[in-house]
């Protein structure tokens, strides 16, 4: 059963106005309502899907210390492996039960923005690895890139307002691995209630139960994709540029029944983050008497650094 609303991007992609205006008020609606959506249509083919997943099995079967050999000192964990327990959600010392790895942008040619970005770490023992790894970073930018030129359209804004900020974005993909559990977790679970940072979030690997969002009443509900389907939200960065008008909405990846503690969890989400120098102001279009301007004006690389503090992956 679908528990947050399903779209399908080919509505937007198509010849027929009607149908791309039918996706632009589902994923509108949907994002100011519970800031989740299934995303059908999008561009990652299932070939690719399978190949990715099977290269992270791999990768986190190899040793702990091949691994670590891939924990990159003095960039906050923005490339390379980070390691079990590292990252902690906002406000709590216990680390998530998770392990991971980061792609960043892979930069145009003559970019501006090159020098600020750290390379990416290639596996040498894993080749395909970095191959798929890249070629699915680039079909859930083109992906993300579509979602947020509709939600451009719904904020009123010209289609293609976003895409100066995410052409050479900051963006991160994420292959997780949850571990299986050996013992009862001393007040932890897989991934700590916590609001994404970016502008949206582009997620592979929600088949199965664990994800859950918070809706308005505080209700945990599951989030659960069909095998076709990507799960998409609103982060914290595209909350406050509308002032609150798209909803970053509370997640969290739940412990899984005792009976399956000996299994592990994969997931892959892709964050969608903006070039460092887009200012994040609230929308002139967004505020009004009834919505008055609700955060300060902050640029999205600052943002950024001031949250990977939070998380424990910056330290001061």
């Amino acid at each position: 059963m679908q528990n947050i609303p399903s779209v399908d991007l080919r509505d937007f992609l198509s010849d027929d106005p009607k149908r791309k205006q039918k996706f632009v008020n589902e994923i509108g609606s949907a994002f100011e309502d519970i800031g989740f959506v299934a995303l059908k249509g999008h561009f990652l083919d299932d070939q690719l899907v399978d190949e990715l997943y099977g290269e992270i099995r791999n990768l986190f079967a190899l040793p702990l210390e091949t691994k670590r050999s891939y924990e990159i000192p003095g960039i906050g964990g923005q490339r390379g492996y980070i390691s079990f327990g590292t990252e902690h959600a906002k406000g709590r010392k216990e680390g998530d039960l998770k392990e991971f790895w980061h792609f960043g942008q892979y930069v145009s040619e003559g970019s501006k923005y090159a020098a600020e970005y750290p390379e990416n770490v290639e596996v040498k023992e894993l080749p395909r690895f970095n191959v798929a790894g890249k070629e699915a970073y680039q079909m859930l930018e083109k992906t993300g890139v579509y979602v947020l030129r509709a939600l451009a359209i719904h904020l009123g804004l010209d289609e293609f307002y976003f895409d100066k900020y995410a052409k050479d974005g900051n963006s991160i993909l994420r292959p997780i691995h949850y571990p299986p559990i050996t013992s009862e977790p001393a007040n932890a679970i897989r991934a700590a209630a916590h609001g994404d940072i970016n502008l949206i979030t582009l997620l592979m690997g929600a088949q199965g139960k664990g994800l859950q969002v918070q809706n308005h009443d505080g209700e945990w509900i599951d989030a659960i994709a069909e095998p076709d389907e990507l799960v998409i939200n609103v982060g914290d960065m595209l909350s406050r540029h509308t002032n609150n008008k798209l909803k970053s909405t509370i997640h969290q990846v739940v412990n899984p029944p005792r009976e399956l503690w000996g299994t592990s969890r994969y997931s892959i989400p892709f964050f969608m983050h903006p070039v460092s120098d887009m200012k994040l102001d609230c929308l002139e279009n967004c505020i009004d008497a009834e919505n008055p301007k609700k955060f300060e004006d902050i640029r999205a690389g600052d943002y950024l650094y001031e949250r990977l503090v939070d998380l424990g992956l910056i330290k001061k």
